[in-house]
């Protein structure tokens, strides 16, 4: 895998020339802080790193008019009262006579960056770049964003690569209305954002930004806006926004690449913004964009402000230099392929997200099929903002700004030590292999292991089963407790075996894991595998069994569900059901079990082993019955590594049968596992 890191220090250049308490925040110290902890971490070392061209004149009119390209043009000869005159005629912006290049630079480093994953020189990247675009209009300046560089990217895909389907995230806490009035009559890009809304009194203060905006024309359904109406969301809040929103349609969409617009005021420590979720999180929401467009995700930085006059401006992409900076690094590492960090933090959405939340499913479910499947939600009556009741300034030195840094500082001096709570481990991927799969050819990162737990450890453990006595399925264990303790103490992220007797061998491990360093182990189990009798009903282990006999909560901690014979039957089973449980469990150890006759296709165990990376911060071990193909374990050893898995193919739906047969299990479950909702509780 390579990522590719696009970058060029000139785009430092443009600062603010003039008092303005409006613009004096945005600097280019936000952009250097980023790079210089990327250089800190080893982790632009570890990319491929490109210097970014300015994008050319004609490649700027892919979005904007001649006549605004022109007016920007002539802003490199103007003198400081000219710009200061020239800015005032929009709404929170600068010019200086760097900004034509600086913003050439930024919407070039875009471009080469698609070029870049587009022709196969890299698998993702990132560009870090200033100023940003996400708020710029096709004849406007707006927000400190000049051109709009991810816009004019996916203009380029299209006309240069010829690609059909773009996907669009903008997770930025402010609503980039400039993507959403270029993209909102084609049918070709689907537009994500959530952004801080309060029913229209945050800024941009528009009725657009609100849930039942969903595009205009042949483009209807194809603008999502998930509007945040209090502050507070956190890592719960934006997990179940990509479960139960963005990933079903973008699945259903089939996007050739994701183009991310990555504002990280919507991180903890923004007083703007002012949200709680947390750095790893933003590695979470990465991982699970990389399993879409085979992977090709490229994500460009919005760093800087996005204001309104009736108030303090916003620093799009973190006002928390630390935060900011912790959250560009957990996007990079993800997009190197290195485990998430687990999530921290209670699982549980809150109240308005989910009242969010049914409001957007509730909008879009005519132009998709899969919200229509996980059934219906009501749309919430809109609210509207008068101007009265517009958010006042937030004031550098206010009061409400100490209070917003008072409450997040503790939390961010924590963060500080996340790499030292959560470190790489020296082996991201190990496979342990029996005798039979020996010639197996793996990716070249991924270890082939020799080694095996000591005999004694070994014996004591194959004394549970008698199937385990039996010579290649007791060599199998001793590789397997071997894996797995390399997994728990810290070895190993993640692994796979294959084994002749996988149902005694899980739980073997499901016990071992227990005994050793983990409290929670979550078991996914496919096929012909029944949880053990008499495992404890302590809390401690959450067993799911895909293609089981019947839908059924037998307990809690005891979930069954058949596996449904459709890819829209299996994307809301994994979406709606699996991912939510995994997440709301927050497990120290993942035991994914493909058993006898297990019946998923090679696309669909790989998907479901990649997306199952994340509940345990990679802690991921995957049981394979050795009548598996070859070419499986193959697969599944690449995603655990990192790749993306290969496509499921057309998205067909779900049955009546699987549908009501996953409404009513989400039905029963709903009370104890939060994350399951979809819907605000009456």
């Amino acid at each position: 895998m390579r990522t590719a890191l696009v970058y060029h220090e000139e785009m430092t250049a443009a600062r603010l020339l003039w008092e303005d308490p409006e613009c004096e925040i945005e600097r280019p110290e936000r952009l250097t802080a980023a790079l210089e902890r990327l250089q800190q971490g080893g982790l632009e070392q570890r990319c491929l790193q490109l210097a970014a061209r300015e994008a050319s004149e004609a490649e700027l009119g892919l979005v904007h008019s001649p006549e605004y390209v022109s007016l920007l043009r002539g802003t490199q000869a103007l003198g400081t009262e000219e710009l200061q005159a020239l800015s005032g005629q929009y709404d929170a912006v600068y010019f200086h006579p760097s900004t034509f290049h600086c913003a050439r630079l930024a919407a070039g480093a875009a471009l080469q960056l698609v070029d870049a994953v587009l022709t196969g020189s890299a698998h993702n990247g990132l560009a870090l770049v200033r100023p940003p675009g996400h708020h710029s209009q096709r004849a406007a300046a707006n927000g400190f964003c000049v051109f709009n560089n991810v816009a004019i990217a996916a203009k380029h895909a299209q006309q240069k690569h010829g690609l059909q389907r773009i996907l669009i995230v903008d997770w930025d806490v402010h609503h980039g209305q400039g993507i959403q009035y270029i993209f909102e009559d084609d049918p070709s890009v689907l537009y994500f954002s959530w952004h801080r809304y309060e029913h229209g009194c945050f800024w941009p203060y528009l009725r657009e930004s609100d849930a039942d905006a969903v595009g205009l024309g042949q483009g209807r359904g194809f603008t999502v806006n998930l509007p945040w109406n209090q502050v507070g969301m956190g890592n719960a809040d934006y997990m179940a926004a990509f479960l139960h929103v963005l990933l079903p349609v973008a699945f259903e969409f089939d996007p050739q690449l994701v183009l991310i617009s990555a504002g990280f005021d919507s991180a903890i420590g923004d007083p703007e913004g002012q949200m709680q979720a947390t750095p790893e999180c933003f590695a979470h929401l990465t991982q699970l964009l990389q399993v879409l467009a085979g992977g090709r995700v490229c994500a460009v930085l919005e760093v800087t402000v996005a204001a309104g006059r009736a108030r303090r401006p916003g620093v799009e992409g973190g006002y928390h230099l630390e935060s900011l900076s912790q959250s560009v690094c957990m996007v990079v590492k993800a997009l190197l392929g290195d485990p998430a960090p687990p999530l921290s933090g209670s699982m549980v959405p809150q109240h308005s997200a989910l009242e969010s939340i049914q409001s957007v499913r509730a909008a879009q479910a005519p132009h998709w099929t899969s919200l229509q499947q996980q059934g219906p939600a009501p749309l919430l009556d809109p609210r509207t903002c008068s101007p009265e009741g517009r958010r006042p300034p937030v004031l550098p030195g206010g009061p409400e700004f100490k209070a917003a840094e008072a409450q997040t500082s503790a939390v961010l001096r924590s963060l500080l030590d996340q790499p030292h709570l959560y470190p790489t481990p020296p082996v991201r991927t190990a496979a342990a292999l029996t005798a039979q799969d020996a010639a197996l050819v793996l990716p070249p990162d991924v270890l082939r292991q020799e080694g095996s737990a000591p005999q004694e450890e070994t014996q004591a453990w194959a004394r549970l089963h008698e199937a385990l006595a039996e010579d290649t399925a007791f060599i199998a264990l001793g590789k397997v407790l071997h894996l797995l303790n390399g997994i728990l103490d810290g070895q190993v992220s993640g692994g796979i075996a294959t084994t002749p007797a996988a149902a005694a061998t899980l739980e073997v491990a499901i016990r071992c894991g227990l005994s050793h360093r983990a409290q929670r182990v979550l078991c996914v189990a496919a096929g012909q595998l029944d949880r053990p009798p008499d495992l404890a009903s302590d809390g401690r282990n959450l067993w799911l069994n895909i293609r089981g006999k019947e839908a059924a909560a037998l307990s809690t901690f005891h979930v069954s569900v058949p596996l449904p014979g459709t890819t829209g039957g299996f994307l809301s089973c994994i979406l709606a059901l699996v991912l939510p449980l995994a997440y709301g469990f927050q497990p120290d150890l993942v035991l994914v079990a493909l058993g006898p006759a297990h019946g998923l296709q090679d696309p669909q165990a790989a998907l479901l082993a990649a997306l199952l990376r994340g509940p345990a911060g990679g802690r991921i071990l995957v049981l394979v019955e050795q009548e598996s193909t070859s070419q499986l374990v193959g697969v599944l050893a690449r995603v655990l590594h990192g790749e993306a898995p290969p496509s499921l193919g057309p998205f067909s739906v779900a049955s009546p049968e699987d549908l009501q047969a996953l409404i009513r299990l989400r039905g029963q479950l709903e009370a104890q596992w939060k994350m399951l909702q979809v819907a605000a509780p009456s």
